[in-house]
């Protein structure tokens, strides 16, 4: 049975570096929303904000890897009870496990210092400020998912406890 692994979370909380981490190690197919909205931003259509258009089209390409029975790891803020639903319905469409995660960092000062420290490494994408990160929408968890604090255990202890859970 393949397996729906969501990265769920902030920006800067440091999902993206245990994602990276993490598809590498299970060899999972890697989809980051970043990237995908940014292309979708530097199209011809100049698609900007991306809205809903790039979840859509993350999950399209996920629903094609897990329905040739590959694993799938996603790493996107996903800040609402409704997109959360998007990727849930997409594993049980391809009758895959689903594993949610969220990333967190708890220490404020840490979390800050990478939102103000990051550098863009897809042309054209424009990171948040710290301002922007405090002000975006973000509802609480009520679905069952993993939490890892990426202000406390590293990168190589957050992966071994997601390979733990699976």
């Amino acid at each position: 049975m393949s397996c729906l692994i969501v990265f769920s979370g902030l920006p800067g909380v440091g999902k993206s570096t245990i994602a990276r981490a993490l598809s590498k190690d299970i060899g999972a197919t890697y989809l980051r929303i970043d990237s995908i909205e940014t292309a979708l931003k530097n199209s011809t259509l100049r698609i900007y904000p991306a809205d809903d258009a790039g979840y859509l089209a993350a999950i399209a390409v996920a629903k094609d890897n897990l329905g040739h029975g590959l694993n799938v790891v996603a790493d996107l803020v996903n800040p609402v009870q409704f997109t959360r639903d998007w990727w849930a319905n997409a594993a049980r469409d391809c009758d895959a496990q689903l594993l949610n995660i969220e990333v967190v960092c708890n220490d404020t000062q840490e979390h800050r210092r990478r939102v103000e420290t990051r550098r863009a490494d897809l042309p054209g994408h424009k990171l948040p400020s710290w301002q922007d990160v405090q002000c975006r929408e973000y509802e609480p968890w009520t679905d069952a998912c993993l939490v890892l604090d990426a202000g406390v255990l590293s990168v190589e202890e957050n992966v071994a406890r997601v390979q733990a859970e699976l």
